[in-house]
């Protein structure tokens, strides 16, 4: 029996959504960075307090003076991520491995790309608003070449200052690598980020890990604060497959979707640094 056999599949739409689900869950830094949270709805309704209970000293057996926390909504709507692959039917119920679990790896892995590439660089709707176009987001400025790792203190402290608690950094290959070759001093061949060379050489930066992903634009380095940042998604990923629109060639449609998008209730939590040439 094969799964992409909907006559005979016992397998429902719903189910085949994990070949989908979990493969971009493993491969998209927004879910290694950010934090999931799934939603049955349209729409999802992050509450922002604005400001907080009155609180202070009262003599004993005093009344409470009672007062109001008030709050504001962010909304965020999950987008759509799509992608459509036509196979012959012999392709699909000869292949071995299945050719059905590879396509659904593909649109996986492209989904991934997808949801990254909204998640850094400003795009164009019906794609989600990212890191790139957030109002409010605490930035650094550091050298055109860097030499230490000031910048960085500099961006924790703003995190902080915020309230949030930067988790991860994120930035493109080239970049970490620059980072990665700075020495603990003048002369010395030892790594500023690792100068225990018996050790394994993980990429820290103020003990937070160093993530690499290709679409950080240029001297651009991202501080996240993991709690901060939402990562909504739709319950309802599928990867569904229909015979109907290409019966009279016997071709086989696989078409994988899932909705994601993007909450960062506080925007000064998180930091872009960039370097001065950009």
């Amino acid at each position: 029996m094969t799964m992409l056999s909907p006559a005979n599949s016992a397998i429902t739409p719903d189910d085949r959504g994990s070949l989908v689900t979990k493969p971009v869950e493993a491969l998209a830094v927004a879910y290694l960075t950010g934090t999931k949270v799934t939603t049955k709805s349209h729409s999802y309704l992050i509450p922002i307090l604005t400001s907080d209970v009155t609180v202070g000293a009262v003599a004993e057996g005093a009344e409470i003076t009672p007062s109001d926390a008030t709050f504001t909504e962010l909304v965020v709507t999950p987008a759509k991520f799509a992608g459509l692959t036509i196979a012959s039917r012999e392709l699909i119920e000869d292949s071995n491995p299945s050719a059905d679990a590879e396509i659904g790896k593909s649109i996986a892995r492209q989904i991934a790309k997808s949801v990254d590439n909204a998640l850094f660089n400003a795009l164009s709707s019906p794609n989600p608003a990212g890191f790139a176009s957030l109002a409010g987001i605490s930035t650094v400025s550091a050298p055109v070449t860097y030499t230490n790792l000031d910048p960085f203190e500099e961006a924790v402290s703003k995190s902080e200052a915020a309230g949030g608690r930067i988790t991860a950094w994120v930035t493109g290959a080239d970049t970490a690598l620059e980072i990665a070759k700075l020495k603990d001093q003048t002369g010395s061949n030892r790594g500023l980020l690792n100068p225990d060379l018996t050790t394994d050489g993980r990429r820290l930066i103020l003990g937070r890990p160093v993530v690499v992903s290709p679409h950080v634009p240029a001297d651009t380095v991202y501080g996240i604060s993991k709690d901060d940042f939402l990562v909504v998604t739709r319950e309802d990923t599928r990867l569904d497959v229909d015979a109907s629109a290409y019966f009279s060639s016997d071709r086989i449609g696989v078409r994988g979707t899932m909705r994601v998008a993007f909450g960062m209730p506080v925007a000064g939590a998180h930091v872009r640094i960039t370097n001065a040439a950009s």
